[in-house]
C-alpha cells in the first residue's frame, strides 16, 4: 500500500494537482486562460476515445461484452445507492439527493486518465478498451437520478432537455466521436496523428491537471456551506463504490490494473455532464452541495488517496 500510495503522489500529474492547489494557498496570480482548459478539455477527451477505439478494433468482442455489462449495472445501482445514503443518514430533501446522486453515479473523466496513468506508473497497465466504459458509464447515473426526482412530477425543469443535453454534450460527442474514428481507421490509419494524440497527451493532462487544483482549492473554501455529513458522504461514498467497482472489475475478466482503474471510475463523481444537466433537469439543485462535493471533496480524494486504495484492493484480490 505504501509503494502504491508514494507512486500516486510522486506522478507527474498528482504532483501538478498539488502545484495548483499550493498556487491558490499562497495567492499566486497563476491563471489557465479559459480557452486553454477548453481546448484541452476537449484534447483529452478526444484522445481517450481515439485510444479506446483503436484498442477495441483489435479486441474481441466476447472479451468486451462482460466489462460493458458489468459497468452499465454499475451505471444504476451507484445512483440508487447514493441517494438513499442521502435521504436516510443525511435527511437531505429529494431533489437535492437526487441532483448529488447523479453525480455520484457518473463518472469524472479527468479521474479516469489520471488512474490509467498511475496504474501504469505502478506497473500495473490497464486495458486498452476502458474508455469504451466511460461513456457507458457517463450516461445511466445521470439518467436514473434525474428519474428519482421526476417521479413525483412536480419538477420545474425538462427532464427531456437535460436527457438531450448529456447525450448530446461534449464528453459523449468526443468519447463516442473518438472511438467511432480510432475503431474505423485502426492503428495503421491512426499511426500518423499519434505524435501528437499520444506522445503530447501526458503534457496536456498536467496542464489540465494543473489547472484542477487551482480549482478544487478554490471549492475547499466552500466546505462550511456543505456540513459535516457531505464531507463525510464525499470521503465514505467513494469508498464503497470504488471496492465494489473493483470487485465486479474482477468479477468482469478485468487485469489488476483494470478492476483497480474500473474501481476510480466508479468511485468519481462527474463535474462535467452531470452538472450540466442537472442545471437544465433540476434547476433547483443546490450547485454549492454537488460542485463542492464532486469537485472540492471526491476529487481532490480520489487523486491522493483513492486511486492507490483502488490499486492495492484490487492486487489483494488478484
Amino acid at each position: 500500500m505504501l509503494e502504491i500510495l508514494l507512486a500516486s503522489l510522486l506522478s507527474p500529474v498528482v504532483l501538478a494537482f498539488v502545484l495548483g492547489a499550493l498556487a491558490v494557498a499562497v495567492k499566486s496570480d497563476l491563471e489557465i486562460p479559459e480557452p486553454l482548459y477548453q481546448t484541452l478539455s476537449i484534447y483529452l477527451l478526444l484522445a481517450i476515445g481515439l485510444k479506446g477505439g483503436v484498442a477495441l478494433s483489435k479486441t474481441p468482442l466476447a472479451e468486451v461484452a462482460g466489462p460493458v455489462m458489468g459497468t452499465f449495472a454499475l451505471g444504476v445501482l451507484t445512483p440508487l445507492t447514493a441517494y438513499a445514503v442521502l435521504r436516510k443518514l443525511g435527511r437531505m430533501d429529494r431533489t437535492n439527493a437526487a441532483a448529488l446522486a447523479a453525480h455520484y453515479g457518473s463518472v469524472s473523466a479527468v479521474t479516469f486518465i489520471a488512474a490509467q496513468s498511475v496504474a501504469a506508473f505502478a506497473g500495473t497497465p490497464s486495458e486498452g478498451f476502458l474508455p469504451a466504459l466511460v461513456a457507458v458509464l457517463e450516461v445511466p447515473a445521470i439518467i436514473v437520478g434525474l428519474m428519482i426526482a421526476y417521479a413525483r412530477g412536480d419538477r420545474a425543469g425538462s427532464w427531456q432537455e437535460a436527457l438531450r443535453e448529456v447525450v448530446t454534450g461534449r464528453s459523449i460527442v468526443l468519447l463516442v466521436g473518438g472511438m467511432a474514428i480510432g475503431w474505423v481507421a485502426g492503428a495503421e490509419g491512426t499511426a500518423p496523428i499519434s505524435p501528437f494524440f499520444v506522445a503530447g497527451f501526458q503534457g496536456a493532462l498536467m496542464l489540465f491537471l494543473l489547472d484542477m487544483g487551482m480549482t478544487a482549492a478554490r471549492r475547499l473554501r466552500d466546505l462550511r456551506a456543505v456540513g459535516p455529513f457531505l464531507v463525510a458522504f464525499g470521503i465514505v461514498m467513494p469508498i464503497v463504490h470504488g471496492a465494489l467497482g473493483v470487485w465486479v472489475g474482477h468479477g468482469v475478466g478485468l487485469s489488476t490494473g483494470g478492476a483497480a482503474v474500473l474501481g476510480a471510475m466508479v468511485s468519481s463523481a462527474s463535474y462535467i455532464a452531470a452538472p450540466a444537466a442537472i442545471r437544465v433537469g433540476l434547476p433547483e439543485a443546490n450547485p454549492a452541495y454537488y460542485l463542492t462535493a464532486s469537485l472540492g471533496i471526491t476529487f481532490p480524494f480520489n487523486l491522493t488517496l483513492g486511486i492507490p486504495l483502488y490499486l492495492t484492493l484490487s492486487g489483494w484480490l488478484a
